[in-house]
């Protein structure tokens, strides 16, 4: 019994580590995309509507990450194979 719960203490403690570092690593690639599209709409302002649909599609690829890592990790943590 005591093992159980020490397993489901370590998964959720997983899921933990894996959802937050893959929102601090999006976090820092959606800074990226933003500041690289900051930065060509400076140097070409007419190219605004450009970059910034194509900084949206960037901005949505890179969510993409944490999301697909939290299904991952939710899925682990449900169907749990060592319980």
């Amino acid at each position: 019994m005591a093992e159980v719960v020490l397993i489901k203490l370590a998964s959720i403690a997983a899921i933990c580590i894996i959802v937050c570092v893959a929102a601090a690593i999006a976090g820092l690639g959606d800074a990226q995309v933003a500041s690289r599209a900051v930065e060509g709409i400076a140097r070409q302002p007419e190219a605004k509507a450009s970059i910034f649909s194509t900084m949206l599609i960037g901005i949505g690829l890179v969510e993409a990450t944490p999301i697909i890592a939290l299904v991952v990790a939710l899925i682990l943590l449900y169907a749990n194979p060592f319980l």
